[in-house]
């Protein structure tokens, strides 16, 4: 593979807005409902197998994670820094309402506000694949991302699913990318893509 992932580290945690790193590295949102698998596709990824810990808790996890990650062109031997920002789940949480709106205000004003995100990933459970959380979350991304923003769909744990089941979901969403895991399907394709569009500057899919 031309472009790879060489390293990644973890940077820090922010709850807020004004928590997180100055701006100017580009960076890579990480969003998905709870247990959709976003910390094994982290791990997987950054070829770590322990980068980004999941809770045994859906949804327990409440702050923003930023990761420094290392690519390396192998054409040219230069070496690029991002961040992958990883968001907390959402869907799940068993914490008080006041919390819950005091948390979804945070993130609202960091994925709304925060410019250097190039790409936001919304990751989707492939056996799940028309949840209604994930269209109104996929509507609301779309109604603010801005012209040097990208959005896209990636399907996790389609190793769970038929080739028919798989069809449909390729059929509904042409342009979503499916991976899995386990099997370490896909993983390659997403890693390209992310050096494409945010260190490339290509357009999205």
């Amino acid at each position: 593979m031309p472009v790879r992932i060489v390293d990644a580290s973890f940077v820090t945690s922010a709850s807020k807005l004004d928590e997180a790193p100055p701006e100017g590295i580009g960076e890579v949102a990480f969003l998905g409902r709870s247990n959709v698998g976003k910390s094994s596709l982290l791990n997987s990824l950054t070829h770590r197998k322990s980068l980004a810990k999941s809770s045994s808790t859906p949804g327990k996890t409440r702050l923003i994670n930023y990761f420094e990650v290392i690519y390396k062109d192998d054409e040219n031997e230069e070496k690029y820094t991002l961040h992958f920002v990883d968001l907390p789940g959402f869907g799940y949480a068993k914490v008080s309402k006041s919390m819950k709106y005091e948390w979804q205000k945070s993130l609202n004003e960091f994925i709304k506000k925060r410019r250097t995100i190039r790409l936001f990933i919304h990751l989707r459970d492939a056996r799940h694949p028309d949840e209604p959380i994930d269209e109104a979350v996929k509507e609301y991304i779309n109604g603010f991302i801005g012209p040097d923003q990208c959005y896209i769909e990636v399907f996790t744990k389609s190793d769970k699913l038929k080739q028919k089941d798989i069809a449909k979901i390729r059929a509904k969403n042409p342009n979503a990318l499916l991976v899995s895991n386990l099997k370490k399907r896909g993983i390659e394709r997403l890693e390209e893509l992310i050096f494409d569009i945010v260190i490339r500057g290509e357009s999205c899919l």
